[in-house]
């Protein structure tokens, strides 16, 4: 098969991004304002790039909460901000990662990181969520300075391993984010974590898999690839 190269998106699709959800019960009574949060989080970054516009996911996700606090009469203050950044740079492995990542390992295919999230210094949140070694590269679309899924966040991949795009499969719990992968030439791996489904239109791209959680989608490409 073309594509033998895995890219997983990080947030929500490695890393568990329901431990956010403690201080959206605090500030706004609901956890689930954590999701509402989130999608204002990725509208505001596809429409900085359709703008020509960028700036740190980390500073956008603090404005984003502080646009929710004006919109819901809720105070954020600089602690809450401080501490959302603090939640976002140290969450967990989602329970399904360690197990579906070292059996890919095992069987020899590779596997890269494409985050919206900028660099950090040592430890990174991929260190602390004790995964980072799984993957030969970690890529991030600060050195773009546009939000997937634009297209040069997926060739930027491609260049740097050069390898042609087709060869890479994009592995998201996010639609948006296989869309734009396939958009861009590569195949995509939509995971239908909890908050992630479908979405039944004409003219969405369908992705080339999809998987409940991370170990299902690794039965899917071993058994592809004639692994077991």
């Amino acid at each position: 098969m073309a594509d033998h190269i895995l890219v997983f998106d990080v947030n929500e699709t490695l890393l568990d991004l329901t431990t956010l959800e403690p201080l959206f019960a605090g500030l706004f009574g609901d956890p689930a304002m954590m999701r509402q949060w989130f999608a204002h989080l990725i509208l505001y970054s596809e429409a900085m790039t359709l703008s020509g516009e960028y700036a740190p996911f980390g500073t956008l996700a603090q404005g984003t909460l502080r646009m929710m606090g004006e919109t819901q009469g809720v105070s954020v203050g600089d602690a809450d901000a401080a501490e959302l950044v603090h939640l976002l740079t140290n969450m967990p492995a989602c329970d399904d990662v360690i197990p579906a990542l070292t059996r890919l390992q095992e069987a020899g295919v590779r596997m890269v990181t494409l985050t919206n999230s900028p660099p950090t210094d040592s430890p990174t949140p991929m260190e602390k969520a004790g995964i980072a070694h799984f993957f030969e590269a970690h890529y991030s679309v600060h050195s773009v300075g546009k939000f997937k899924p634009h297209p040069d966040c997926y060739r930027l991949v491609s260049e740097s391993l050069d390898v042609h795009i087709a060869s890479l499969c994009l592995v998201a719990a996010h639609l948006w984010d296989t869309m734009g992968a396939q958009g861009a030439g590569a195949s995509g791996a939509f995971i239908t974590r909890t908050g992630n489904a479908m979405l039944p239109s004409d003219g969405i791209a369908q992705p080339t898999y999809v998987a409940p959680d991370l170990g299902a989608f690794a039965d899917q490409w071993l058994a592809l690839q004639g692994i077991v």
